[in-house]
């Protein structure tokens, strides 16, 4: 909108590199570079070009520039009814012009990414339940996770594993099956943890045989490798693999910082954290990479901001276990008796089977001395071996 033609490279690097990102979600179908570059400078009715490219949503945007400052507009529009979902502005210098092409690209990604679900799971809701295909169930099933409660985790588990049934290669619905399985054994809720560890097993195995390249299903599948088997090393490599397939996956980032942190790489999986929280802002699950980054901090002997990092997710998910007890560890290291003992008690309210020993299995921490800090500090808050 400058009015300078030398600025289309910008532009249309900018929109190429959109509409890659986008391409990476397997669960999108995205038009082609071609197709969409067919608007550019006309001026169109959204309602058209959805019809025309046969699309339910329309990315559009401008972009301004005056001097070395540059103005980039987005906005997601629902095609078949006009309704903005999402718009944000992004302002910048030319001076680092292609970094500020890679950080547009990322926070629309990122930020249209939820959106798109969300609206996909509106669609599915209005569907008659006897109307339901796998994607339908898959979509419901992604719709209860957030609500963090034992039923709505076992109603998600449901629908994943009506996904599979309906399509035995839906690759994506065993990992989403798996990380239901972890969210049990994270908050206390596995009542045969060998039987669920078993599949967890035959789970990942579908899921990485069905689905090579598809991220989610390599990321769940690498986190329930981890947290649940204990196999460090082959979760990490699930989720590099998932990483370099689509960096943009939020939750992927949230995995791997708590996987890196596990093997004794807490600086890493602060870095790792600080990327979830940057691609998904307003993420309902956000609370799972602030406890990731609680943890890491907590073994670098950072207790204060491990005690602040385990608040801010309180704040969000009052019963999460993890930050619980890595608050009760953290504030008892710090010598906030009172506090950590009020933290200890909470998690014991809300899993009154924790002990130490329970810790120490459930939580697989490569180098001993971190296992022993976690440990000393939660036996200072008060909880029993």
């Amino acid at each position: 909108m400058s009015g300078d033609p030398e600025q289309d490279y910008f532009c249309d690097g900018l929109v190429e590199d959109v509409i890659t990102a986008l391409s990476r979600f397997h669960w999108l179908f995205v038009i082609a570079r071609n197709s969409s570059f067919a608007y550019k400078g006309r001026n169109v009715d959204v309602k058209r070009v959805s019809r025309e490219l046969g699309v339910r949503y329309v990315l559009e945007g401008s972009v301004r520039k005056s001097g070395q400052k540059v103005r980039i507009t987005g906005q997601l529009i629902d095609g078949t009814t006009g309704a903005h979902l999402w718009a944000d502005r992004f302002d910048g210098t030319l001076e680092d012009i292609f970094d500020l092409q890679d950080q547009v690209t990322m926070s629309v990604v990122g930020a249209i990414e939820p959106k798109l679900r969300q609206a996909e799971i509106e669609r599915a809701r209005r569907k008659p339940t006897e109307n339901l295909d796998a994607y339908d169930c898959y979509l419901r099933g992604v719709a209860r996770m957030p609500e963090r409660n034992r039923q709505a985790m076992d109603d998600a588990l449901a629908f994943f594993s009506r996904a599979t049934e309906l399509d035995s290669n839906y690759a994506a619905a065993y990992g989403m099956s798996a990380w239901c399985l972890v969210s049990r054994r994270v908050n206390g809720w596995t009542t045969d943890p060998a039987g669920e560890a078993r599949e967890v097993q035959r789970l990942v195995e579908r899921a990485t045989k069905t689905g090579r390249d598809d991220p989610i299903a390599l990321y769940t599948s690498g986190w329930a490798l981890a947290y649940v088997l204990h196999d460090l090393d082959d979760g990490a490599e699930l989720i590099e693999r998932a990483l370099e397939l689509n960096p943009n996956v939020a939750a992927a980032w949230g995995a791997s910082a708590y996987v890196q942190t596990y093997l004794g790489r807490p600086q890493i999986g602060i870095d790792h954290a600080a990327r979830a929280l940057r691609l998904s802002p307003r993420d309902p699950l956000n609370f799972s990479s602030i406890n990731a980054m609680s943890l890491a901090y907590l073994l670098m002997g950072r207790y204060a901001d491990a005690a602040a990092c385990a608040q801010k997710s309180l704040q969000e998910h009052s019963e999460s276990m993890s930050a619980l007890r890595i608050g009760a560890a953290s504030n008892a290291l710090l010598g906030r008796t009172e506090d950590a003992r009020k933290l200890a008690m909470r998690a014991l309210a809300v899993d009154p089977g924790l002990t130490l020993a329970k810790v120490r299995g459930l939580i697989p921490l490569r180098r001993p001395e971190d296992m022993d800090r976690y440990l000393e500090g939660l036996r200072m808050a008060g909880l029993p071996e």
